[in-house]
């Protein structure tokens, strides 16, 4: 898998339930299929700009803020792996 995937998908995960909402009223909310929102959170699929800004939308936050929680769940994925993230 993809860490990046896998990171996106777990800060999808983590606001989501921290809202106790459904993966089902996520995508309801979010205007996307529910097994799309599990393939996010699992890491499978890359989604489109557009599509996370749905998600975050959908979970009342800015897509600026979702991306700052996968940043930082990313950089501690590269720390417990004593990796270092590939600079841009």
């Amino acid at each position: 898998m993809n860490p990046i995937c896998d990171s996106f998908g777990i800060a999808v995960r983590q606001l989501r339930t921290s809202q106790d909402i459904s993966q089902g009223a996520l995508a309801e909310k979010a205007q996307l299929n529910r097994s799309y929102i599990s393939e996010i959170e699992c890491g499978k699929v890359v989604p489109s700009i557009i599509t996370m800004d749905k998600i975050a939308g959908a979970l009342n936050t800015n897509l600026s803020d979702l991306i700052l929680h996968y940043e930082r769940l990313r950089q501690r994925h590269f720390a417990h792996l004593h990796l270092q993230p590939i600079a841009a």
